[in-house]
């Protein structure tokens, strides 16, 4: 919300200077994101009138102007602005006159003396470019200080405004919390019933009450819509972001700023017989204002005539019926759409308007009528006209019913003792109507405060007026009691941490994701898509993190990073018939070198086993890893991760299509997991220290290709031989003196008694069992 400053004060002028009225709005929960002057610094700068202008004698481009300041001589002043003339009232900056820059001296041009300059608006600073003099209206006093006529003193407010605060998205609500805040007077706008001069009207039928349950409407006749609007209001509307564009348009885009309602003016010989608000129908098209042709869904609320609609009801009016420089009858519109209705139907659309913003978050329904008549006086003060009857169909408007405000319950949440009068004057200076029993206030919330509902809302706009930094700050009193660490349960922060400290950054991704990512990353062709997404490419839910992680390689690739190693931890979205189900899991991704460049090391690229290690971290040495195919990954580089028997996750190599799509020049190694299981660890045990040597052997054994290691190794363990300390697979061997379609695969085995000695007898005796174990099971054979 942008508004000018000297424009509130003509509502309220409270005795504080901008820089004060910006902390206390700011204080009060409307954040001032910006204060900006509407010009530069400059002085010496009067408004003049050039009485002749005669070409320069050694210059074609020039002319000598004698320009009248007030009651002084003429001056003689050379000017080369092509639409210097005589008559013409423009800024005039005299000599020893300070603009932005540069200071105005005597001087000669081309041999001819001129005694200061004439001023365009890029001179004055008011204006990125300019084609000439600014040009002034004819009432333009000569010699008042330009500044002063201009209002260049005047300053730009930029709010920051909350989605619950609709009701400060105009003036007078600003002014309403201005004059709250500090106790000044309101002065508001006078809005008197136009008196009626023709009967003429327009039958209006609402058939979607719910929706629509205010709409007004009346018939103005014989406007000059091409008549120039007044420069206060043409400054009005510059100072708040909108550029002046057709009187009727320009009128009713500034009661929206002054009033907050949003107006429409169709024109008149347009329309088809008589009004109706209705839902939409299946197949009908309009074309808006801003040549966007739209099918219409069923579910979107239209203004409409006997031809069809006519405007997108709340959001845009339609081209067919809108009001140009020739429009000479209207039919004037004020009405109170419903939020629900409204909201989200311009974001699905594509664009946003300032009606709908308004909408979306509710407007005053009480003031419908005083907006229409504030546009009606506007309009015939400008461009002329008479005036007929409203129209209004009226259903039922939103209930306000009381809300509870307990001076006890004040007192527990803000930590200060107020008096029943102190709140009562409190809620007098909002404007909300009450009764009062015993330290109990029932509240009835205004027609434009859409936001009070509970007490708790109530309790914060005791806290705004009060003045937050009145509020002392105490310190917690509590007992200090030491909690029990649950040592099978480990947070999130401490997998986060983990990676951490094993060289990965964290980053946070959106959860709406491009469908093709889902699709190709995930085999997902069904993904959760969104009904209003805020970029066609995050249109569905994520039900895996590795597309915001490549998104982010790729990020950091085309700023010349070689290595990254990046993590996420967030929520996966599933759909399970018609439920939702979303789960927190721990994706990782590795990119470049496996180590940074250094002397100690030579270099080389990241790989699976690298990223495997980092898992083992995560799960303490329980994963198992399954050999499965994933659309996401290399068919030679996929494994399936499982803790105890359950599937927790994956880890690969990312598929050479995928590497070339996403033009990758390195491999990418990735894994994802559930985090729950990684949360569950077990407790440490004790077990006794042998006092006794380990004994190690080594086994070489051949199998059949398909065989995996781990299987060997399970088998052994299986075999519950209880001197075993360690089994671990140190080599794996395929070649001369290996039949084709076998593997030779050696392990180390460690053996350990707490009680004695192992002899060769013992350890013989429980390799012959690992041998028979994997015999039995996997037609091992020990490689001679």
């Amino acid at each position: 919300m942008k508004f000018s400053e000297h424009w509130l004060r003509t509502m309220v002028d409270p005795s504080l200077s901008s820089e004060e009225l910006s902390h206390l709005l700011t204080m009060a929960g409307l954040e001032v994101e910006e204060l900006d002057p509407v010009a530069p610094d400059f002085n010496g700068v009067v408004i003049a009138e050039i009485l002749s202008a005669e070409k320069h004698p050694d210059a074609d481009r020039l002319q000598i102007c004698r320009v009248k300041i007030g009651n002084d001589e003429p001056l003689q002043i050379v000017c080369g602005a092509p639409n210097a003339r005589a008559g013409l009232k423009a800024p005039c900056a005299l000599v020893g006159a300070v603009l932005p820059g540069f200071e105005i001296k005597r001087a000669k041009v081309r041999g001819v003396e001129s005694f200061g300059m004439m001023c365009s608006a890029k001179e004055l600073g008011v204006a990125e470019e300019s084609n000439g003099l600014l040009e002034l209206s004819a009432d333009a006093p000569v010699g008042r200080d330009i500044r002063d006529w201009l209002a260049l003193n005047d300053r730009l407010f930029t709010l920051k405004l909350t989605p619950n605060r609709s009701d400060c998205l105009s003036l007078l609500g600003l002014a309403r919390e201005v004059s709250a805040l500090t106790g000044v007077p309101l002065t508001i706008p006078e809005t008197a019933a136009v008196q009626v001069t023709h009967q003429e009207q327009k039958a209006v039928k609402v058939s979607a009450p719910e929706a629509c349950p205010r709409y007004a409407g009346r018939v103005i006749r014989g406007v000059d819509a091409s008549a120039a609007i007044p420069d206060w209001m043409k400054q009005r509307l510059e100072r708040s972001g909108l550029r002046s564009l057709t009187a009727i348009v320009d009128v009713t885009n500034y009661v929206l700023l002054e009033l907050g309602q949003p107006l429409h003016a169709f024109d008149l010989a347009k329309l088809q017989g008589d009004i109706q608000v209705r839902m939409a129908k299946a197949g009908e098209k309009l074309e808006l204002l801003n040549k966007q042709t739209v099918e219409l869904q069923p579910d979107y609320l239209v203004v409409a005539d006997n031809g069809g609609p006519v405007a997108l009801a709340g959001i845009m009016g339609g081209t067919p019926s809108s009001v140009t420089a020739t429009t000479t009858d209207i039919f004037l519109e004020s009405a109170f759409f419903s939020p629900g209705a409204i909201v989200g139907k311009a974001r699905q659309l594509g664009f946003s308007t300032d009606s709908s913003y308004r909408f979306e978050r509710g407007v005053d329904f009480a003031a419908t009528l005083q907006a229409m008549e504030r546009a009606t006086q506007l309009i015939i003060e400008i461009c002329g006209g008479s005036v007929g009857p409203i129209t209004e169909a009226v259903s039922e408007l939103p209930a306000r019913p009381a809300v509870r405000l307990r001076r006890d319950r004040v007192r527990r949440v803000l930590g200060i003792s107020l008096g029943e009068n102190e709140i009562a004057a409190l809620l007098q200076r909002l404007g909300m109507p009450f009764t009062q029993t015993d330290g109990e206030f029932a509240v009835t919330p205004p027609s434009y405060r859409f936001d009070i509902e509970i007490e708790e809302d109530l309790i914060e706009e005791v806290a705004r007026l009060y003045g937050y930094e009145k509020i002392l700050p105490y310190p917690p009193q509590a007992k200090m009691t030491m909690l029990a660490d649950n040592e099978s349960h480990r947070s999130a922060l401490a997998v986060r941490e983990l990676l951490v400290a094993n060289d990965y950054q964290e980053v946070v991704t959106y959860s709406f994701v491009d469908e093709s990512w889902e699709r190709n990353l995930a085999g997902n062709t069904q993904a959760i898509p969104l009904r209003n997404p805020i970029a066609s490419n995050m249109s569905v839910m994520r039900s895996t993190l590795w597309g915001g992680l490549l998104e982010a390689l790729i990020y950091n690739i085309n700023r010349k990073q070689e290595r990254v190693r990046l993590f996420e931890v967030g929520a996966c979205f599933a759909q399970d018939g018609a439920k939702y189900a979303h789960r927190t899991k721990v994706a990782g991704l590795c990119y470049g070198n496996a180590v940074p460049d250094q002397w100690g090391e030579a270099g080389r690229k990241v790989d699976f086993y690298d990223i495997k290690a980092d898992i083992e971290a995560l799960t303490r040495g329980q994963a198992r890893y399954v050999a499965e195919v994933h659309p996401a990954f290399h068919p030679g580089q996929s494994a399936r991760i499982e803790v105890d028997g359950v599937p927790v996750g994956w880890l690969g190599g990312l598929h050479p299509k995928w590497q070339q799509l996403y033009q990758l020049s390195s491999a990418v190694v990735m894994f994802e997991l559930d985090l729950e299981p990684l949360l569950q660890v077990d407790l440490p045990r004790f077990s006794e220290v042998a006092k006794f040597p380990p004994v190690r052997r080594d086994l070489a054994v051949v199998v059949d290709e398909s065989v995996p290691a781990q299987a060997l190794i399970d088998a052994m363990n299986e075999a519950n031989v209880g001197v075993i300390n360690e089994i671990a697979l140190f080599d794996q061997y395929r070649g001369k003196g290996i039949e084709q379609g076998k593997k030779s695969l050696a392990f180390l085995v460690v053996m350990q008694d707490t009680q004695k000695t192992l002899t060769d007898e013992d350890t013989d005796a429980a390799v012959a069992r690992l041998l028979t174990a994997m015999a039995q099971k996997h037609g091992a054979v020990l490689r001679s």
